[in-house]
């Protein structure tokens, strides 16, 4: 190599250094790039620079949510396979997931805090908040890790499936003698198998006709009642 080329890379390495350093991990990173960007979508990095992904950002000045899954109208289809939960689907613009490894990634790296935001048919809404979440490398079938419940009027129905790894129609990971993912038509920490299923079929409301296969979420509507719409985001504790 050229001593002219040498030397360039040596002015040049520090550039490409700070343009690395840059790429951001969630939504708090970007807010604090440049603290008017209102919410929408983005672009972030959650394993690396090769690893861009968009999601839909909530920003304020308190606080700046990541969204990591979110059902909004039944334009997506959720009962997917293990590969699919595990990059990711969907629009950030609607209905998407982001990907167990990708979470995996962001969770390894922060601390997190998690929040669910749901609304029912009616216009009501609630949500529940929770301190600490963290999900398990795929090795360890990306194990739930979920505490520090706070009631905003949904009650609790995901510390049951903390401890618990991920499931799909073709990954059978959950406590039950069945696949409960595809008892419920869904993917999900199943346990013996849920008091939550925001990755169940979209229906509209009170339906009884097929027990606990909706958008579920049971302290709040019951197995019965399937939501309108339902958000996941996680934003890093201080």
């Amino acid at each position: 190599m050229k001593l002219g080329s040498v030397l360039l890379l040596l002015v040049l390495a520090p550039v490409f250094s700070s343009c690395l350093l840059v790429l951001p991990l969630d939504c708090t990173e970007l807010y604090n790039q440049d603290n008017n960007r209102p919410s929408g979508i983005y672009t972030i990095f959650p394993i690396g620079a090769t690893s861009a992904v968009q999601v839909y950002c909530e920003m304020n000045s308190e606080e700046q949510w990541t969204v990591f899954q979110r059902r909004m109208d039944g334009s997506m289809n959720f009962y997917r396979p293990w590969d699919q939960y595990k990059m990711g689907f969907g629009n950030a613009a609607g209905e998407y997931w982001l990907g167990l490894e990708n979470l995996f990634y962001m969770t390894l790296r922060k601390h997190y805090e998690l929040l669910v935001d749901m609304e029912d048919f009616s216009g009501n809404k609630a949500f529940a908040r929770y301190s600490s979440f963290s999900i398990d490398s795929e090795f360890d079938g990306y194990k739930l890790n979920v505490s520090g419940f706070t009631d905003g009027g949904a009650g609790d129905s995901l510390t049951y499936h903390s401890g618990q790894k991920f499931s799909t129609l073709d990954k059978d990971q959950d406590s039950a003698r069945g696949n409960c993912a595809r008892s419920y038509l869904g993917a999900f920490w199943y346990k013996e198998c849920h008091y939550a299923n925001p990755n169940g079929v979209y229906r509209w409301g009170a339906d009884g006709t097929i027990y606990a296969v909706g958008v579920i979420w049971r302290h709040w509507k019951g197995y019965d009642y399937s939501l309108k719409s339902i958000s996941m985001k996680i934003h890093p504790v201080q």
